[in-house]
């Protein structure tokens, strides 16, 4: 209840007095000393949206959302980068994966990135409440985080037909594996950098667009992120070679092109089914976008952001509450319209690329 009342910050003294407490004796026993599983809260998290918001055009995303720190305390607070500042900051990490459907999207799972200065030092670690089989673990990636949480959903049952993602998550060859082997179709982002092995010519992503014809550039409408409904031009090639893939599957190119400042070019790998059509796949990596609408909104309206904890079972018990909250919003607010599959495409080229 403290956490959707109308309160300005949801720390603990304010939670309180939303719950009528004169002190924040109760709310800090809650999120620290009180017996129960913040990751039981959030089985039944998942299992909740599954029922309310899952279908099959549905999309895991994953990103990662930054939390500033001050001290050195805090679990997992380390000097890195920071999305929100733009720069090198003390702050924590936490690597989340949001549902994204037709009904909106909610968070449905979190971990946090613990870097080597915490896992290379034991005793730190234990006195921030860190699991001993984390610090055995070392100092896990963002994409292996991304993975534990995507086998998770998978595991449950969560229906979904993609899996998004940004460049962090994209760039790593095991994480595009790692959905590959389980036939998960994705479409993730990757830096101009990357290179299409298959190719005996000049692999880089952005070389493969430049030559692309203008015929394979089409004008559609995105509608996810930040800045609300734009048109793109996007190009979408078939990449050579089946070896190693699933029958019936293919990966693909995608390439989507700023019309104001055509210089501007985001890459797409992707990995589906040979009978997908175009604006499904621009429907998938448009659905990224989402996750970020999703933090905004849990910060804002349920305070993701606002703990006020240090260790490590009180991070995930605020955090893990703050997604069950936004996750209540968003089911209430659904108005049961489903999203619609498109079905429909063309079958994989051999050697070269194959613009639609």
């Amino acid at each position: 209840m403290g956490l959707l009342a109308p309160v300005e910050r949801k720390s603990g003294w304010q939670l309180a007095e939303a719950a009528g407490d004169a002190t924040p004796v109760r709310v800090q026993h809650f999120l620290s000393r009180a017996v129960w599983s913040a990751d039981s809260v959030r089985d039944a998290l998942r299992a909740y949206v599954a029922v309310n918001l899952a279908g099959p055009t549905g999309a895991l995303v994953v990103d990662e959302l930054d939390f500033a720190k001050r001290g050195p305390a805090s679990v997992g607070v380390h000097r890195q980068y920071s999305r929100a500042a733009g720069r090198v900051e003390n702050c924590q990490v936490g690597v989340f994966l949001a549902y994204v459907g037709g009904h909106g999207g909610v968070l449905i799972d979190r971990e946090l990135y613990l870097p080597a200065s915490w896992t290379d030092d034991p005793e730190r670690c234990a006195a921030a409440g860190v699991p001993a089989e984390r610090v055995a673990a070392g100092a896990l990636s963002k994409p292996r985080l991304a993975e534990a949480m995507i086998a998770r959903a998978v595991a449950a049952g969560v229906e979904a037909g993609w899996v998004a993602a940004d460049a962090t998550y994209g760039h790593d060859s095991d994480f595009r594996a790692f959905l590959s082997a389980r036939r998960l179709p994705y479409v993730v982002e990757v830096p101009l950098t990357e290179a299409v092995s298959e190719l005996e010519e000049d692999g880089r992503v952005d070389a493969l667009v430049e030559r692309a014809p203008a015929s394979a550039w089409h004008r559609l409408a995105a509608g996810a992120c930040a800045q609300g409904r734009h048109e793109y031009d996007w190009a979408w090639a078939t990449l050579p070679g089946s070896c190693g893939l699933p029958a019936g599957f293919v990966r693909t190119l995608l390439a989507r092109r700023s019309v104001e400042r055509p210089a501007e070019v985001v890459y797409y790998l992707c990995f589906h089914s040979d009978a997908v059509a175009r604006e499904e796949i621009v429907r998938t990596a448009d659905a990224r976008w989402a996750i970020e609408s999703c933090f905004r909104a849990a910060k804002a309206d349920c305070g993701l952001d606002h703990y006020q904890v240090r260790r490590w079972e009180g991070w995930y018990r605020h955090v893990t509450l703050a997604m069950l909250a936004h996750a209540f919003l968003v089911v209430t607010a659904s108005t049961g319209a489903g999203a619609e599959a498109v079905r429909g495409g063309a079958p994989a080229g051999s050697r070269a690329l194959s613009w639609r």
